[in-house]
């Protein structure tokens, strides 16, 4: 009986360590993964990396080292069904022969500075110009211009990737050299933050920012965002004059179709010409002021909800404000993923930021970074799924 009572005390032992074996798949294939590969070269020969970070909840989100580019966000809808929601192209070609502000990271300076000028420490600097007199999203040879260089990738359970450039003293006008680092991670919620971070030898402004354009219903679809509900937790946003320039003033958003708070479909009020500032930026291209303000931690600055797939995207961050584009200029003259042609409202950016032109408006406070005084600013995009169909 002893041989016995050992064999099945064996044979327990060997059942519970085959059942635990298998109860440790499922945990290790839940792991995000980050996938490192080639996305082409530049006509230099530079080669342009991607890497792809997976999580366990379907979503995936394809990086490419050209612009520290979210090149692809893919996301299940409430059936399952997997599909890319930003706009932008297949291969690394089209990218550099059609430039656009799809999904890089921005900088120098997100958004526009009037004049392409600011005044630092009494000396006044002048910047490339590349939005008629004003300087836009850190001028024509901007972050999303150059080839960033991959430090580090990492496997999950939060997956990641960061990626380093280093902009020289003097580029594009900006003064001082500026050591910048973008790192991407996903989890296995569907949630993909983006931190960055920046170090100056001199004093100097820095504002970065993510730039996709989002179709929850999946790029190219048929009626692209506009049937979209889209919520901005913010009561003021800012006007602006001809050149999109904020005029300075904080305009409550109180009976207006700049009101977002309880969410809108964004066909209710892109067309309404009775606002002029609707006449003026095509749309919406505002920055909205941000209740929250800005934060240690990243808090809700939009939330896009479509709702035939269910797919939600809410968008936080460190930062007071966010500008909302409606994809105004896109003018059905580009050619996008999959052969789409993208046209006005096909897609929308939800920028968190600092506040166009600060650094000419000491109202908006400071966009200074110096010495030992580094520049942060974590944003996220979290994607998840209603189960419910909501009337648009």
């Amino acid at each position: 009986m002893t041989g016995d009572f050992w064999e099945r005390q064996m044979m327990r032992t060997r059942l519970l360590l085959t059942a635990c074996a298998i109860a440790l798949v499922p945990a290790a294939a839940a792991a995000a993964t980050a996938e490192r590969s080639s996305f082409g070269k530049m006509p230099d020969g530079t080669m342009v990396e991607a890497v792809t970070l997976s999580g366990k909840n379907g979503v995936r989100a394809r990086i490419i080292t050209f612009g520290a580019t979210l090149q692809a966000l893919e996301a299940p809808d409430r059936n399952g069904k997997v599909a890319d929601v930003t706009l932008g192209y297949d291969d690394l070609a089209s990218y550099i022969a059609k430039p656009n502000y799809w999904g890089q990271t921005i900088g120098r300076y997100a958004n526009r500075i009037a004049g392409g000028k600011f005044t630092l420490d009494g000396k006044t600097y002048q910047l490339a110009q590349n939005d008629k007199a004003n300087s836009l999203h850190g001028g024509p040879g901007g972050f999303d211009k150059a080839v960033w260089r991959i430090t580090e990738v990492k496997d999950g359970p939060v997956a990641s990737v960061t990626m380093k450039l280093t902009s020289p003293d003097g580029d594009q006008g900006y003064p001082g050299k500026l050591d910048v680092t973008v790192t991407y991670t996903l989890d296995d919620s569907g949630a993909l933050g983006i931190d960055f971070h920046a170090t100056s030898d001199r004093p100097t402004i820095v504002n970065l920012t993510n730039h996709a354009l989002f179709d929850m219903a999946g790029e190219g679809s048929p009626y692209g965002a506009l049937g979209q509900r889209l919520t901005i937790p913010a009561s003021r946003y800012l006007p602006v004059d001809d050149a999109l320039i904020p005029t300075g003033e904080r305009r409550s958003v109180e009976g207006t179709v700049f009101d977002f708070r309880r969410g809108r479909t964004l066909h209710d009020g892109l067309r309404d010409g009775t606002d002029p500032q609707i006449v003026i930026g095509r749309g919406w291209d505002h920055n909205w002021i941000l209740d929250k303000g800005a934060t240690a931690e990243p808090q809700l600055a939009a939330r896009l909800e479509d709702p035939k797939s269910g797919r939600v995207l809410e968008v936080l961050t460190t930062e007071p404000g966010v500008q909302f584009y409606s994809g105004n200029f896109l003018d059905g003259t580009m050619v996008g993923k999959k052969g789409h042609v993208y046209r006005m409202g096909d897609g929308i950016a939800l920028e968190p930021q600092k506040f166009p032109d600060t650094p000419n408006q000491p109202a908006f406070g400071s966009a200074r970074v110096e010495p030992g005084k580094p520049y942060r600013h974590r944003m996220v995009y979290r994607v998840s799924v209603a189960r419910d169909e909501v009337a648009g």
